[in-house]
């Protein structure tokens, strides 16, 4: 049965140290009040998790939470490299972060086994490419029928997944629409998931490309409004596009990083009022 509790209150209960995590979104949807809601709880050797990770990730890395990366790219969309992941990667600081690097295809393919609880996938991919030579989890294997060489990666074996969506209603069931990317295959592939929606509402209206989330499947909901803010949620807010320009200086220098999250998220207990500190900044908040 879906729980119903406050953001704190989901992530005290379900991330732990050493976990392995998802939070997942692709431009749209992605779970920035949970990232921060793991640093304010000091969460450590955390598996990150995503396809795409950006800067809600390097936030996370820059602040120590965590210890791997298993991706297939990241960056600051737009505007460039994630520096704190880079310090990470290349000068162990604040601390050594691993990584598994694979293709947009392999991870997904990744998260589509996860999800239908098999033991590894299959697809056409990484032939020709140096991945396989620095990725232990790329194999190779023969088709049984055809005899063809295909590439095999295994599931993900999440602990936790992370997503938000628009709407829950009482009975938590969730539905988000819009670019959903791997939104679904995340909740089906862990063990324990948290949806961050907009609002609870009595009654869901159909939607085009919508997508729902039995409630069996899921695991806590929060309503948490803008909690996917830089990003954007489709029919409730814009992306706040001038924020993604707002970080690169922010996140090439540590000092510069580490007192602005210490003003902004560690200084915060909600993430009502982490959009209201950034009122006070040079940065106005977008908002839909």
């Amino acid at each position: 049965m879906t729980a119903f509790s406050t953001l704190a209150e989901a992530i005290a209960h379900n991330v732990h140290d050493g976990d392995r995590i998802a939070l997942e979104g692709f431009t749209h949807l992605i779970p920035f009040a949970a990232g921060h809601e793991i640093i304010r709880q000091g969460r450590r050797d955390l598996t990150l998790v995503r396809m795409t990770p950006d800067i809600v990730y390097d936030q996370l890395i820059g602040m120590g939470c965590a210890s791997k990366l298993i991706f297939s790219w990241a960056g600051n969309p737009g505007a460039g490299s994630l520096h704190r992941f880079r310090d990470a990667v290349e000068r162990a600081i604040p601390s050594p972060l691993a990584i598994e690097e694979h293709s947009h295809a392999g991870m997904a393919t990744r998260y589509a086994t996860s999800a239908s609880g098999l033991p590894f996938g299959i697809l056409r991919g990484y032939a020709g490419t140096d991945l396989p030579s620095v990725t232990e989890n790329v194999r190779f294997v023969t088709c049984p029928f055809t005899g063809e060489s295909l590439a095999a990666v295994p599931a993900l074996d999440l602990d936790v997944g992370i997503i938000c969506a628009q709407q829950a209603d009482h009975d938590g069931n969730v539905m988000l629409w819009g670019i959903t990317g791997v939104q679904k295959e995340t909740v089906l592939s862990a063990r324990r998931s948290i949806v961050l929606v907009e609002e609870i509402v009595d009654k869901f209206t159909p939607r085009v490309n919508g997508v729902v989330l039995p409630s069996w499947v899921v695991g806590t909901v929060v309503e948490c409004p803008s909690g996917s803010f830089p990003s954007y949620a489709q029919d409730y807010s814009e992306r706040a596009n001038d924020f993604y320009a707002f970080w690169e200086p922010i996140s090439r220098d540590r000092e510069r990083f580490l007192a602005w999250m210490d003003a902004h998220v560690l200084g915060t207990a909600t993430n009502s009022e982490f959009i209201a500190s950034l009122q006070t900044t040079d940065f106005e908040v977008a908002r839909g």
